[in-house]
């Protein structure tokens, strides 16, 4: 039971250091062929992505509740769930568009909130 404990805690440590990490983090993502337009499941897997890549850890658990528009200034917010069910807030902001390709920058959320009792 320790272990569990112990792992919980880092997950929870981890999500307040992804944010510290992601501050003025960029990316960018082909859209679909409908359009620029990124799914909300493409935006999390690219986040999920990005986010792996940065800090060497295990892809997150990443939820986006919408799609992200292929317009300059168009924004989101997603959230970042741990292993103990603390989130992080992370927003993702398109900084330019290129065709079918979508780049945007995001950031986390300073705070981590805690897991629901």
């Amino acid at each position: 039971m320790a272990i569990a404990r112990s792992t919980a805690a880092k997950w929870s440590l981890s999500a307040v250091a992804v944010g510290v990490l992601l501050a003025g983090c960029s990316a960018s993502v082909s859209a679909g062929k409908t359009g620029p337009e990124l799914s909300s499941d493409e935006l999390a897997a690219s986040l999920a992505d990005k986010l792996a890549s940065t800090t060497g850890r295990p892809k997150p658990d990443i939820t986006c509740p919408e799609d992200l528009a292929g317009k300059v200034g168009a924004e989101t917010r997603c959230t970042l769930t741990a292993d103990d069910g603390s989130t992080l807030g992370v927003s993702a902001t398109v900084t330019s568009v290129d065709g079918e390709q979508i780049h945007y920058d995001f950031e986390a959320d300073e705070t981590a909130s805690p897991a629901p009792n």
